[in-house]
C-alpha cells in the first residue's frame, strides 16, 4: 500500500484534477530519460516565493558565466519515505569549503541546458550515472551568496540500489541522504538565524542531521532550495514561520525595485 510520501510524489507527477491536461516541463537525453508529465497546476508552484513573475520569464537570459544548476535527486527510502542526496564540499575548495550542498555547479559552454549541467556535475562529483535519473522539472532560479543564478533541477532516482557512489575527492568528501519532509518540519533539527547583506536583513535556515556518515548541517542556499522543493512535492508550506525573506528572495526583491 502506498504511504503518504509516495502519494505526495505521485500527486506531484500525475495529478490532473485541477487544471486539465498535463504538460512536459523538461526532458533529458539518454535511453531512460523520457519526458515526465508534470501537472499544469504545479507549474506555478515551481515559482519560488519572492521572485517577481516578470523576472521569472526572463531567467533563461542570464549569462552562462553567472549561471549554475544543482540536482535535487529524490529516491524512495527503505521505509517508503522520500529522500534527497546531499554532499559535503571538500575542504580544499576555495568556495564554501566543508559546506553541505546538492550535487551541481556552474554551467559549461557544452551544456545544452540546466538539466545537462546538473546531471554532468552529479556524475563528476559523485559518479551518478545520468541514465539512472529521470528529470521531472526545473524550479525557478535562486541567487547564491556570490550572486550566481542557481537553477534547481528535480530528478527521480528510481533504482537507488543501482547507484554506486564514486566520490571525486577534489570536490566532495562525503555523500549522504536526508528525508525530504524534514525541510518542512518545525522540530529540534531546524533553526533560523538573522543575517545582513548591505544593510538588509535576511533569514538563513539551518537543519541539523545525524546520519551513519556523521553529523551534518544543511544551511543557506541548499536549505532554501530544499524547503521549496519539499513544499512543492508535498503541496504544503513549512510548519515553521518565515518572517524574513531568505537571501535569494531578498535579491529578487532588490532586483525588481531597480
Amino acid at each position: 500500500m502506498e504511504n503518504m510520501h509516495q502519494k505526495a510524489l505521485i500527486s506531484f507527477l500525475f495529478n490532473k484534477r485541477m487544471r486539465g491536461e498535463d504538460s512536459v516541463v523538461d526532458t533529458c537525453e539518454g535511453e531512460d530519460q523520457k519526458g515526465v508529465l508534470v501537472p499544469h497546476h504545479l507549474e506555478d508552484k515551481l515559482l519560488y516565493p519572492g521572485i517577481p513573475a516578470s523576472m521569472a520569464k526572463t531567467s533563461l537570459l542570464f549569462p552562462r558565466k553567472k549561471r549554475a544548476a544543482v540536482l535535487v535527486c529524490i529516491f524512495i527510502g527503505e521505509e517508503g519515505e522520500l529522500r534527497v542526496i546531499l554532499t559535503r564540499r571538500s575542504m580544499t575548495l576555495s568556495s564554501h569549503p566543508g559546506d553541505v550542498a546538492l550535487p551541481g555547479g556552474k554551467m559549461d559552454e557544452g551544456d545544452k541546458d540546466d538539466s545537462a549541467t546538473a546531471l554532468r556535475e552529479a556524475k563528476e562529483e559523485i559518479g551518478l550515472n545520468p541514465n539512472l535519473v529521470r528529470v521531472v522539472a526545473n524550479m525557478e532560479p535562486f541567487i547564491s551568496l556570490n550572486l550566481l543564478t542557481v537553477v534547481p533541477v528535480i530528478g527521480l532516482l528510481s533504482r537507488a540500489k543501482d547507484f554506486k557512489p564514486i566520490l571525486n575527492a577534489d570536490e566532495v568528501d562525503a555523500i549522504f541522504d536526508a528525508p525530504l519532509e524534514m525541510f518542512l518540519q518545525e522540530d529540534g533539527r531546524h533553526k533560523c538565524v538573522e543575517k545582513e547583506w548591505r544593510g538588509c536583513k535576511y533569514a538563513c535556515h539551518l537543519f541539523d542531521l545525524e546520519t551513519e556518515q556523521g553529523n551534518f548541517t544543511v544551511a543557506g542556499l541548499t536549505a532554501s532550495i530544499l524547503i521549496h522543493a519539499a513544499s512543492v512535492i508535498y503541496q504544503r508550506p513549512p510548519s515553521f514561520r518565515q518572517n524574513l525573506q531568505d537571501f535569494s528572495q531578498l535579491q529578487w526583491t532588490l532586483s525588481s525595485a531597480k
